[in-house]
C-alpha cells in the first residue's frame, strides 16, 4: 500500500543477503511507518512469534482466529502463528511501531495471542517478552526488555551471551559505540555492559538470546 516506510535490520523478502538471515532466534527487526489509513491487509504466518511494539499511534490486530486488539504505546502485543493464522495490521492514524519475529522452539503450535500493558520506571530496563516477562514467547533463552531514560543514565543490559539492542528515540554509548535513534547493534560476549544514555527521553528495545 502506498505510503508505507519499512526499515529491516536483516534479509527481508526480495532484499536477500544469506549472510544476515538471523541473530540468536531473531529472524526480523522491522521498524515500520504508517500513514492514515494505510497497513497490511490479510496476509499469512506460521512458526513464528511475533512481537509488536507501538511507539507513536495506534495498530489495529485482527487476525482467523478471532483475535481482535488495538496495540498502543505501554503495551506490548505477541502472535504466536504456530501451526498458522491470517493476519491485518492497519492504522487509522499514523503510526510507528517495532516488529520482531523470533523462531519458536516447535513447530505446529496452536496458535495464540496477547495484548498486555507495562509501565516502565525510569532508568531500569523492564523485560516484557520472555521468560519472567509482561508476556511469555514460546522460545526458551530469549527475552525482550524496553527502556527510558534520560541523558547520562546508565542502563545495564542484560546477562546474555547475545544482545540486540536498539534505539527507539533518542541516543546510547556502549564502550567506544554510538547508538542513535533509528539505530542496532549486535553485541556478542558483552552482557552485563552498561548502556550509556546520551539523550534525554531515549528509548531503548533490547533483545537477550542465551544460544
Amino acid at each position: 500500500m502506498e505510503g508505507r516506510t519499512t526499515f529491516h535490520s536483516f534479509s527481508f523478502g526480495s532484499h536477500y543477503d544469506p549472510d544476515n538471515l538471523r541473530f540468536g532466534a531473531m529472524l526480523a527487526h522491522n521498524e515500520e511507518l504508517l500513514p492514515a489509513g494505510t497497513g497490511y491487509p490479510d496476509h499469512p504466518h506460521s512458526d513464528l512469534e511475533i512481537v509488536t511494539l507501538v511507539t507513536s499511534g495506534a495498530l489495529q490486530h485482527r487476525d482467523s482466529s478471532g483475535h481482535d486488539g488495538v496495540v498502543q504505546p505501554g503495551q506490548v502485543q505477541r502472535l504466536s502463528a504456530g501451526s498458522g493464522i491470517v493476519h491485518s495490521e492497519t492504522a487509522d492514524v499514523g503510526t510507528r511501531f517495532i516488529q520482531v519475529w523470533v523462531r519458536p522452539d516447535e513447530s505446529g503450535l496452536v496458535p495464540s495471542y496477547a495484548l498486555e500493558d507495562f509501565e516502565l520506571r525510569a532508568g531500569q530496563l523492564l523485560c516484557v517478552a520472555g521468560h519472567g516477562g509482561v508476556v511469555g514467547l514460546n522460545s526458551a533463552g530469549t527475552s525482550m526488555h524496553v527502556g527510558q531514560a534520560d541523558q547520562g543514565t546508565g542502563l545495564v543490559l542484560p546477562e546474555a551471551p547475545n544482545l540486540h539492542v536498539f534505539v527507539a528515540t533518542g541516543s546510547v554509548t556502549i564502550g567506544e559505540r554510538l547508538l542513535v535513534a533509528g539505530a542496532a547493534g549486535r553485541l556478542t560476549g558483552q552482557g552485563g555492559r552498561t548502556a550509556t544514555v546520551t539523550a534525554n527521553d531515549t528509548d531503548l528495545i533490547v533483545w537477550a538470546f542465551d544460544r
